[in-house]
């Protein structure tokens, strides 16, 4: 249950206290995009079972890969494409530290 409660906190809390904090005058825009991050979890529909409890995404998942994170890094950087880079590594986060908790 704690694993859950602090899997979906940094999936949705987490970004809206860096869209209050660091982007106040948009924040509800720059919350809504990071949001939108969690449309990589598109990929669990590629998966057989598309859910099991205990089973890392990191590198399972096409878009969970390992040649895909530093991509999502990269997008912080450029003001363009801030928002839904910082919503694609927060999102990131929240699943390495589910798999943390798993091991």
């Amino acid at each position: 249950m704690y694993q859950s409660i602090i899997h979906y906190g940094i999936h949705f809390l987490l970004p809206l206290a860096v869209a209050l904090y660091f982007f106040k005058p948009q924040w509800k825009k720059a919350y809504l995009i990071m949001i939108l991050g969690m449309l990589i979890d598109l990929d669990h529909l590629l998966a057989n079972p598309i859910f099991e409890a205990n089973r890392c995404s990191i590198n399972f998942h096409p878009l969970h890969s390992y040649y895909l994170i530093p991509l999502y890094f990269f997008l912080v950087f450029p003001k363009k494409t801030r928002w839904i880079g910082l919503g694609l590594c927060i999102h990131i986060l929240a699943d390495a530290v589910d798999c943390w908790m798993m091991s």
